[in-house]
């Protein structure tokens, strides 16, 4: 049997519920015959990051990244390129890298699949060569999640507001977008660059991404009136919003978007203040991670 040695970094405070019962936990649940556990919680925001860069220096197999969504892009962007694996315990409220590598949401069935799992290698991407694992965009969704993190009470009741209120004040935006060397413009309500189908929470905005085929899927929501939103709600979360006539997807390995100025965009879920172009690679099998062996292809 091979042996590895595992980091598992936790968030404190991201997601859902407490994590003091987590060290016990996964040292309870992971087959000691097969893994050496370390335990390591962060401290701020970016700590992650630099907690799993001292795990691939000091030889570790794997960095178990303990939290959301935000927790999962730290740990991953210091391994992407490296020998050490990303493996997930999801406990976030969208754990949308999780969910497309089908990695149970449960906790005790999450290790459980770890402790049979195997390896594999994802694709990554950067955007201005900041790393992202599911989706970066801009428009509407990054607005609002610029406004709902600077809200004083977080929540589903808190980001549905935040939406409506955004929807009534936010008006489509003109992009260039350069992907492969063919340029378009594009009046646009959305734009999402996906490496996974979805953002989190099982809404797919991208149904037919993946994340081994090299490509990232640019799907482009144009317009829509709020008699159509139910409608195009329900596509989201049923993985049909590429049937949708406001809807075009596009693919490519190389996208460029151009906007007119600064502004808000989100990267795996996070808002940021970024430049008015916008250069996005992806970088294929650039990530190793931990699946369950029953994973199809992903």
């Amino acid at each position: 049997m091979n042996h590895y040695r595992l980091l598992a970094i936790i968030n404190p405070i991201s997601g859902i519920g407490g994590k003091a019962m987590m060290p016990a936990l996964i040292s309870n649940k992971l087959d000691p015959n097969k893994f050496d556990v370390d335990i390591a919680f962060t401290e701020r925001a970016g700590h992650a990051t630099f907690l799993a860069q001292d795990a691939v220096a000091d030889g570790y197999d794997i960095v178990l990244a303990v939290g959301g969504d935000g927790t999962v892009n730290e740990v991953g962007r210091a391994l992407c390129g490296s020998d050490t694996a990303l493996a997930i315990l999801p406990c976030g409220s969208g754990n949308g890298l999780a969910r497309h590598l089908h990695i149970p949401i449960n906790a005790e069935k999450a290790l459980d699949a770890m402790d049979g799992g195997v390896f594999d290698h994802v694709d990554y991407c950067t955007v201005n060569e900041q790393p992202f694992f599911c989706t970066c965009g801009v428009g509407f969704d990054a607005q609002v999640s610029y406004k709902f993190a600077n809200e004083d009470t977080r929540g589903l009741v808190t980001y549905i507001k935040t939406t409506i209120s955004e929807y009534f004040r936010y008006r489509a935006q003109h992009y260039r977008i350069t992907i492969d060397g063919e340029s378009l413009e594009e009046k646009a309500f959305v734009i999402a660059c996906c490496n996974a189908a979805q953002y989190g929470n099982n809404a797919y905005v991208a149904p037919r991404a993946s994340m081994q085929d090299g490509k990232i899927d640019i799907t482009v929501i144009h317009s829509f009136n709020l008699g159509e939103a139910a409608l195009l709600s329900a596509r989201l979360f049923t993985s049909t919003i590429d049937r949708d006539r406001h809807v075009s997807i596009y693919r490519g390995r190389h996208i460029t978007i151009e906007r007119d100025d600064t502004d808000v965009m989100h990267i795996d879920g996070d808002p940021v203040m970024m430049p008015e172009v916008l250069d996005i690679v992806c970088h294929p099998a650039g990530l190793k991670v931990v699946v369950p062996a029953s994973n199809a292809v992903i």
